[in-house]
């Protein structure tokens, strides 16, 4: 199984800047089993995080000459554009991160449903859950014939 702080990528990916000339900017991407980390090219800045949970897909996958382009599309329906070099397959990657955890989430929440939903009764003693006896037959002597 894997776990939160396992790095299942790591490496150079571009982000499209949310200003006015949408610039792309290089980025060291860390790609966890539950978020994406991003750190920017120069030392002392914070990272960014992507969290699954807040992620609903990855989507608009382009392949030109040198790059590969898809956006990653939120929960409130933000969209981040991002490129990397063909070879790289950060979105193949991302896309496979995101479905396993979305998998490990829904067997959490198909467990837990489960788990609400069984009853509590108390365990039925061995005496109970056995069948009664035909008329003539004594316990322990089932197909023996009648004593």
């Amino acid at each position: 199984m894997k776990t939160p702080g396992e790095v299942l990528r790591e490496g150079e990916l571009e982000k499209r800047s949310d200003s006015l000339f949408q610039l792309w900017k290089k980025k060291r991407g860390v790609l966890t089993p539950d978020r994406l980390r991003l750190f920017p090219a120069g030392p002392g800045a914070r990272a960014k995080e992507l969290r699954f949970h807040s992620i609903l897909k990855v989507d608009c996958v382009e392949r030109t000459g040198k790059y590969v382009y898809f956006t990653i599309v939120t929960t409130d329906r933000k969209e981040i554009d991002f490129r990397c070099a063909g070879e790289s397959c950060w979105n193949a990657a991302i896309t496979l991160a995101l479905i396993d955890f979305q998998n490990r989430r829904a067997l959490e929440d198909f467990r837990s449903r489960q788990e609400r939903a069984a009853p509590t009764a108390q365990p039925e003693s061995r005496a109970a859950r056995a069948a009664p006896c035909a008329p003539g037959e004594t316990f322990g002597h089932r197909g023996m014939g009648k004593r």
